[in-house]
């Protein structure tokens, strides 16, 4: 039955047409700032200068703070702390309390609503972690947290003790013990830089850590996890790109949720890193009132591979305390899932997963495309819900009629 409703919403011609328009390539208006000059609104630390951070801040910038976000945001630094970029800040729709942009950034009282099963560390990062800052979930492959902090704070963060600090959890990273460690396991492969985020650092900071890693014989690819050029595409400079291109093989995992994040400029700062040679894929988090709906994560996802943007992931929100007026279903997430496969681009159809809560891992979550197997055959339905049959034997291999093994031994 859901279906069915996915699939007449995105054949309605007003839906069609509100999809291509959600696949436009707008500039991000300048909104307040519009007397700042191009100079400055093109600096990226300019821009991480004038963030906004305070709610008397965001109260003259948004005078229909509604009275959830503005107790939210008055004790939004003892959970996860206030910090948007001008840049994003004008993407929210000051007038629509439910903007996808602004459920996502602004705070609200709601995020000092828990449920027993909600946790600060969903993921089991910290029973992972042999050395400050070093997450070995895998075999292969570790998560060095670089920073704690970010161009602006997502308010579902999965690491929100970690991140801005405004839980007391005091991290600081040791690179030399984060480094020395991965050095001497040689079964390391594959190292993730993330934080916060990593593309905060200076161009040399940053060069310095990779340069480091890269020394690293069996080290064989390294990757960075980052919000930044959705939030602040002004840091994706020709230098910044020209760095990076040094440490290939490198990959960037952006995060991106919705498609009006995808601005002319975001694009343009994608195209710089993918004219690097440096291969991208998004990880998006399925969430309530901004991604949920299956026409909207078909539209975004499209933008994203115009954007040269491989979609990776779609990961079911972490259980992170005080997220539960953001969490999706996953029922409404595999009907998303279904909504895709068959009805658009297989590179537009990212893995949808969920985090095993406590540190379990990812585990990819499907619809039921699989309806039975047995002896002889494996009994599957394609995304039109037509039923199909693929014969095997117990050992996995394809069955043959009685006629088509006699003919074969006339041939021998």
């Amino acid at each position: 039955m859901l279906e069915r409703q996915n699939k007449m919403k995105t054949d309605d011609p007003s839906a069609v047409a509100r999809a291509a328009a959600m696949k436009e390539f707008r500039p991000a208006d300048r909104g307040f700032w519009s007397h700042v000059s191009d100079l400055e609104w093109n600096d990226w630390h300019w821009q991480l200068k004038h963030r906004i951070t305070t709610l008397p801040q965001l109260q003259r910038l948004m005078p229909t703070l509604t009275p959830e976000e503005h107790a939210g945001t008055m004790l939004a630094n003892s959970k996860l702390s206030l910090a948007i970029t001008p840049f994003f800040f004008n993407l929210i729709d000051t007038s629509d309390e439910g903007c996808p942009i602004r459920r996502q950034v602004i705070p609200s009282i709601e995020e000092t609503h828990t449920a027993a099963w909600e946790m600060s560390d969903p993921c089991g990062e910290d029973s992972h972690s042999p050395v400050p800052g070093l997450v070995h979930r895998y075999p292969d492959r570790v998560l060095f947290l670089v920073t704690d902090r970010c161009a602006s704070y997502c308010r579902y963060c999965t690491r929100s003790r970690l991140v801005s600090n405004a839980a007391g959890y005091d991290f600081h990273p040791e690179f030399d013990r984060q480094i020395n460690y991965i050095a001497t396991h040689p079964e390391i492969r594959d190292v993730l830089l993330s934080g916060g985020d990593p593309l905060l650092f200076s161009d040399e900071k940053l060069e310095y850590l990779l340069n480091r890693l890269r020394a690293i014989p069996h080290v064989e690819f390294l990757r960075i996890g980052t919000r930044i050029p959705i939030f602040l595409p002004q840091r994706i400079t020709p230098e910044l790109c020209a760095m990076l291109r040094q440490f290939h093989p490198l990959f960037i995992s952006i995060h991106s949720n919705h498609p009006r994040e995808l601005t002319m400029e975001v694009k343009a700062a994608l195209e710089r890193l993918a004219d690097a040679g440096i291969p991208l894929g998004n990880q998006s988090v399925l969430l309530r009132g901004v991604n949920d709906n299956p026409l909207v994560m078909k539209a975004h996802l499209q933008k994203l591979l115009m954007c040269r943007v491989k979609p990776y992931y779609i990961y079911q929100c972490d259980l992170i305390t005080g997220s539960a007026h953001l969490r999706a279903s996953v029922r409404q997430g595999l009907a998303i899932m279904s909504a895709l496969r068959g009805h658009t681009s297989g590179y537009a159809v990212p893995l949808y997963v969920i985090d095993a809560p406590g540190g379990g891992g990812k585990v990819p979550i499907n619809p039921d495309y699989i309806l039975s197997r047995n002896g002889d055959r494996v009994l599957i339905r394609n995304f039109e819900g037509k039923v199909f049959e693929y014969p095997e034997d117990r050992e996995g291999r394809p069955l043959i009629s009685h006629h088509q093994m006699l003919a074969g031994i006339e041939r021998d």
